[in-house]
């Protein structure tokens, strides 16, 4: 992190937030989410088949603006986190926790010392050392580090996790909840999404903002309205599957008939003869 993080003062001043999640390598998807004002994207190398060029990449077309790129990365892993921060990410979300522990090194590892033991290189996050007291100074402060609350057991513990220093937001994963509640292959399974709500609950009570990705309008609409703080507005290929089925859909129903309209009437040599002007009507001979 090379400069202070505009969405750590947006989840201070408590304001709504948005993003886009990025799963396809091309970085236009990220230079259209920069120009349309998103506070965050989160290329998402837990899943799928991004690597360090293109997620590299997806985090330059972030340069010079206030979009926050965030990188879920796919484990707990010293080397991994290192690299991924000196590429120039602006936070990590930590995916499949379970205890308050594995996010204390999460942390240990996104920090440089004396808070933890990421190593300092001379790479983007450092300007290839040129920077390198002021940018690993202010990355301590400044570097996001967000678990996702997506297993049962981290909501049995989710006190315990929001008051280990260093942690900044908790993201929610309703699909890998319910999977670990038993409803494997729901988005929200049976009593899930009361569960989400109290655990929810009790993340803001510790002054932490909560997010969650949303898969359609109605649904971010009612994510904002229940307190969450950081909202993804959808991913890259969800939008492009929900657009390309609608207009599929638009394509394939019913054609409306519009009534036929009467077809014109002939003019006859009466009708025209009405229509001729008054000095004009001269007897035929």
């Amino acid at each position: 992190m090379t400069s202070p993080n505009p969405l750590k003062k947006k989840f201070a001043a408590r304001k709504p937030t948005s993003g886009l999640w990025v799963t396809l390598e091309s970085p236009t998807i990220t230079e259209i989410a920069v120009t349309l004002g998103l506070d965050f994207v989160v290329i998402d190398a837990e899943h799928g088949h991004l690597d360090f060029k293109e997620i590299l990449e997806h985090i330059r077309a972030t340069r010079n603006s206030n979009t926050v790129p965030l990188v879920r990365i796919q484990e707990i892993e010293q080397g991994l986190i290192k690299r991924v921060l000196d590429l120039g990410a602006g936070g990590i979300l930590i995916p499949q926790v379970h205890s308050a522990e594995e996010v204390q090194r999460a942390v240990r590892f996104a920090k440089y010392p004396p808070w933890g033991q990421r190593g300092v290189g001379s790479e983007r996050a450092t300007h290839w050392g040129m920077g390198l007291k002021s940018d690993t100074l202010l990355a301590n402060s400044e570097t996001l580090v967000i678990p996702l609350m997506e297993t049962v057991s981290a909501g049995k513990c989710i006190e315990q996790i929001c008051d280990i220093p260093g942690v900044d937001a908790i993201q929610f994963g309703p699909a890998d909840y319910s999977a670990s509640a038993g409803s494997l292959g729901d988005w929200e399974g049976s009593g899930v999404a009361a569960q989400l709500l109290d655990i929810k609950d009790r993340i803001r009570s510790r002054g932490l903002p909560c997010g969650i990705l949303c898969r359609d309008s109605a649904e971010l609409l009612k994510r904002r309205d229940q307190g969450f703080q950081m909202l993804g507005l959808n991913s890259d290929t969800g939008l492009l599957i929900r657009g390309l089925q609608h207009a599929l859909k638009s394509l394939t129903a019913p054609r409306q008939t519009l009534a036929e309209a009467p077809a014109p009437r002939r003019e006859s040599s009466r009708d025209r003869a009405v229509r001729r002007p008054k000095h004009d009507r001269r007897p035929r001979r």
